[in-house]
């Protein structure tokens, strides 16, 4: 089994490497290809996820290339974690928002809209040449904005699963404090990507207990302290939101608070920076703690269930994903692209029922993707116009003069990867 993981430079890659290595019987691949264009991060890593596969045994083969055809030529899968303009763009996209008093943030509002405009177009090269030289394979997107990019690859006709870490996240954490197992953990995860709550916790399986009420009674303290909104919210909703809601339900705190403090843009470069240097370490031989700070906390483990499930049928039968609607929000079109509990198999995703959902929850859905589908127009087809009516449609904008003010900020910010600007 040959897997290629293009954005291989990227220092998420070795919590991608060690789940390869400690889940081998589950994904058992005998080559791993890291591509990225930067030759620099990519000997450093590549070597790393050498060095972790030596330690723990795994027999398979580890290489890099810049060569996206090489590289993906003959993979059974090729997972996408690239991030077009580097944290260089991310800085760009979390700061000018802030000047017009909106959200700046990397994969919602106008920061979002930015970023799905750069990477839309990459991925979608890049799902070209895999079809090329190989139209079996599985395309796993990780890269934000993971609904915007999956619905791309889906309409443009090729076999892709959207992938975030947030349900997988929130299983790990309800299992700690419910002192279980986390295979006992079934979500019932809806909305969007980065859109999500979780409306039921279920022990065993979709049709097992709801404890949803009991965890927010015995830890909704816990449980509001992660997601950095009030407990009494919490309560009130009876469900746990994804932490991305804050930008929805706390908007102007947010961008008072992003105003007083550096960027997480910024942090994470710095992050980034003493990554690879401990990367260099020939003596290193496993993802250093650090590493956890950097985000996609269980990423491994999605990520090897999901393709271990698409390959072979190996994986979880339960998991959540991105993929099309197709009926399961009554109230959005087959094609949106949806972020719940699916049945994965070799042959695809596929959404499970979602009983009614609230209004408050449906209404919100439907806004953004409303908005999503305007930015994959922008995405694909250009033009100001498109973006300033994406920026208007976004619930975070809304307003035509912020939506003016954003659509020249974004294109001056973004020029050099808009072939249309």
């Amino acid at each position: 089994m040959k897997l290629a993981v293009v954005g291989g430079g990227s220092t998420y890659t070795p919590e991608l490497v060690d789940g390869f290595a400690r889940m081998r019987d589950t994904l058992p691949i005998e080559e791993l290809v890291l591509v990225d264009p930067s030759a620099d991060r990519l000997e450093l890593v590549g070597g790393l996820a050498r060095r972790i596969f030596a330690k723990q045994g795994h027999p398979g083969k580890i290489v890099t290339t810049a060569d996206v055809d090489a590289g993906v030529t003959g993979a059974d899968a090729v997972l996408l974690q690239l991030r077009v303009g580097g944290q260089a763009a991310r800085e760009q996209d979390e700061t000018w928002p802030l000047e017009c008093g909106c959200v700046g943030q990397e994969t919602t509002g106008a920061g979002g809209l930015a970023k799905a405009l750069r990477t839309v177009p990459v991925v979608l090269d890049i799902a070209e040449r895999v079809r090329r030289t190989n139209p079996d394979a599985w395309i796993i997107d990780f890269t934000n904005p993971v609904g915007i990019v999956t619905r791309a690859l889906l309409q443009a006709g090729h076999k892709a699963v959207g992938l975030c870490n947030v349900a997988i996240g929130f299983q790990r954490k309800f299992a700690a404090l419910l002192d279980v197992v986390p295979s006992e953990i079934h979500l019932d995860h809806v909305g969007l990507n980065h859109l999500t709550w979780e409306t039921a916790v279920r022990l065993g399986g979709p049709e097992g207990e709801n404890v949803l009420p009991r965890l927010l009674a015995e830890h909704g303290d816990t449980v509001a302290g992660d997601l950095r909104m009030p407990r009494e919210l919490i309560d009130r909703l009876g469900v746990v939101p994804s932490y991305y809601l804050r930008y929805y339900y706390g908007h102007d705190e947010v961008v008072r608070e992003l105003r007083t403090k550096p960027s997480r843009a910024a942090e994470v470069a710095e992050m980034e920076k003493r990554l690879l240097e401990m990367y260099g370490d020939p003596q290193l031989d496993e993802k250093p703690e650090l590493l956890a700070e950097r985000g996609g906390a269980f990423y491994s483990e999605a990520a090897v269930d999901l393709a271990a499930s698409l390959l072979s049928g190996a994986g979880s039968p339960y998991q959540v994903v991105n993929t099309y609607n197709n009926g399961t929000l009554p109230f959005l079109p087959d094609d949106a692209v949806i972020e719940v509990q699916a049945a994965v198999d070799t042959n695809g995703a596929t959404a499970l029922p979602v009983g009614q959902l609230d209004p408050l929850y449906a209404g919100l859905t439907a806004h953004v993707t409303a908005y999503e589908d305007l930015a994959l127009k922008a995405a694909l087809r250009g033009g100001r116009e498109r973006v300033f009516k994406a920026l208007l449609s976004h619930p975070l904008v809304g307003q035509y003069e912020y939506a003016d003010k954003l659509t020249g900020r974004l294109i001056a910010h973004n020029r050099e990867h808009l072939a249309w600007a």
